[in-house]
């Protein structure tokens, strides 16, 4: 998924102007002053890299030490972290390389097949670990009594197996088929083969195909949870006889109202059953996954395929910025899911103290 960020200084870059007044600028004040942004730049990005890494790792010490998380879902969330964190530890590191030597490739054609290889491998990875977890939260809510335990750890398993499949199919067909060429060693370039028909093959095996998979799972979960919300507020049983038990539910504020003849007993309930509170939880946080993948990744897509096609000129310091803003959601997943779920709060208090 590489496309380069220029944080190298040129030898001159602030045009003459002249002496103008009250100014004294010249070259070798925009010299320093480029220097002062590509350093800060570095420095964020390398503390990306270092977060990234770190937190994702976390995720995936806590799932092998703490022994009620070997299961569904964690088994997903593992799977994900680790696509996360082999984007930081392989991937991020040599892409900060690359735009500290102004986008050019000096380490070798095998080192830069091994590093977009390994680039499309866990970029589409991820992706599709996202895509994993939101169909698994989908039919959990929406046919729980047919999605047993053992239903659920059988499919999470072969949707895992696919993910990797798929994943690794998809950076190794150019090394396989010869389907374009990532590296070369006159203009010193090394970015994903611009081969237009591996190019559209790529995108929509890692990302558009995931991507309309995910809305259309987020719309249904939508409907569930507005079609639960409706019947249960209009849920109401009505007596034949005055004498007989009456049964009211309120729809603003809840509580139950039982009358057996002329005795009377109202009690507070809660709003939401344990299941709908759990139900809304959960949409909650794919909403969140999903709005997140999509706003880090779409951008970079989009001009991933229509760079080859149609010839576009796009400015590299773009390309670079939606590349990077790809990279962050592999931070972001990790915060996400363990923000909405309150086990692995525990576990991350339980596994420092311990450490204490």
């Amino acid at each position: 998924m590489e496309r380069p960020l220029n944080l190298s200084c040129p030898a001159d870059t602030t045009p003459d102007t002249g002496n103008r007044s009250g100014s004294s600028a010249g070259p070798e004040g925009g010299q320093a002053h480029l220097s002062v942004f590509s350093a800060l730049v570095l420095t964020l990005l390398a503390m990306l890299v270092v977060a990234t890494f770190l937190w994702n790792g976390l995720v995936l010490a806590t799932i092998l030490r703490v022994r009620s998380f070997h299961r569904v879902p964690h088994n997903l969330v593992a799977s994900m972290a680790m696509s996360d964190v082999m984007v930081a530890a392989l991937v991020m590191p040599l892409s900060l390389v690359h735009e500290l030597s102004g986008r050019r490739w000096r380490l070798g054609r095998s080192l830069c097949q091994v590093w977009i290889s390994f680039d499309v491998l866990c970029c589409t990875a991820s992706i599709w670990n996202v895509t994993a977890i939101a169909l698994d939260r989908y039919w959990s809510i929406t046919r729980h009594l047919e999605y047993t335990l053992r239903t659920r750890r059988r499919i999470s398993n072969i949707m895992i197996a696919l993910t990797w499949a798929l994943s690794a199919f998809i950076s190794l067909a150019p090394l396989l088929f010869g389907w374009g060429e990532t590296y070369s060693e006159d203009s010193e370039e090394c970015q994903v083969s611009q081969e237009p028909s591996y190019t559209i093959f790529s995108t929509f095996g890692a990302f558009y195909l995931p991507l309309c998979v995910v809305l259309f799972v987020y719309w249904k979960i939508y409907k569930a949870a507005r079609f639960r919300i409706g019947s249960r507020k209009s849920n109401s049983i009505t007596p034949i006889s005055p004498e007989a038990l009456e049964v009211k539910e309120a729809a603003q504020q809840p509580q139950m109202v039982f009358t057996v003849r002329h005795a009377t007993v109202t009690f507070q309930t809660d709003g939401d059953t344990w299941r709908e509170q759990k139900e809304k939880k959960a949409a909650l946080m794919v909403g969140i996954l999903i709005g997140v993948f999509v706003l880090c990744w779409i951008p970079f897509f989009i001009t991933e395929l229509i760079n080859p096609l149609c010839s576009c000129d796009i400015p590299p310091i773009w390309k670079s910025i939606f590349l990077w803003l790809g990279y962050s959601n592999s931070f972001f997943n990790p915060l996400i899911y363990t923000a909405f779920n309150k086990n692995y709060n525990n576990a991350f208090r339980n596994l420092f103290f311990r450490q204490q």
